[in-house]
């Protein structure tokens, strides 16, 4: 199963920085800012190994968009096929995943309500019913939330409430439900915290 189930802030708390965007993570990580386990506190963060480094980043890239190691290598695999900077492509690949266009529109709280509400059916893409979190988006798409899923309590919180700003390459509709992609997105409107040539020098081994 691709979708983690376990406790969320030990992953946070492993890696050192809020991974599934939740309140608990940060609290977590501001009362216990070392690696979770009996010797969290006495481990060396300054010497760490070269692969350890690598390691971690692509555990990050991985949780943060809640893939499996099979579905992560495919994708990393893809991007070192394709013509430019592999970890460029790897992340832009990601980042057009229908699953993540929800969060980045402001749709769901987290990417793993990102990905329920896609699983359940609640959206549309370019007028027709998609339920596959991993669907990859293209330039022109229209990705819209359904009729009926428009007045779900949660949706209505995230849109009105959370009001999260949607990065430069989706353009969202007025009432915030409909959002086209305007452009491929760039390695600067990616706002994750990943040094991505560490997962190419990983996977380059």
């Amino acid at each position: 199963m691709a979708r983690y189930t376990g406790p969320r802030a030990r992953v946070s708390r492993r890696l050192g920085t809020n991974i599934f965007g939740t309140k608990g993570e940060t609290i977590a990580l501001d009362k216990r800012p070392y690696p979770p386990g009996d010797h969290g506190r006495t481990r060396r963060r300054s010497n760490q190994s070269e692969y350890l480094l690598q390691l971690q980043e692509k555990q990050k890239a991985r949780f943060t968009y809640g893939l499996s190691e099979k579905q992560f290598r495919r994708i990393y695999d893809e991007a070192n096929r394709r013509d430019g900077v592999t970890g460029e492509n790897m992340l832009q690949y990601l980042e057009l995943r229908l699953d993540n266009v929800v969060y980045r529109a402001g749709l769901a709280a987290t990417r793993p309500q990102a990905r329920q509400m896609v699983s359940h059916g609640h959206l549309d893409v370019n007028g027709r019913r998609v339920n596959v979190p991993s669907y990859r988006v293209r330039k022109g798409d229209v990705v819209s939330l359904r009729p009926k899923s428009r007045d779900m309590v949660v949706v209505r919180w995230n849109v009105d409430v959370l009001d999260r700003q949607a990065p430069a390459w989706l353009d969202v509709s007025g009432d915030g439900f409909e959002v086209t992609i305007g452009e491929l997105p760039v390695r600067e409107q990616i706002d994750i915290p990943v040094r991505e040539h560490l997962i190419v020098e990983l996977y380059s081994k």
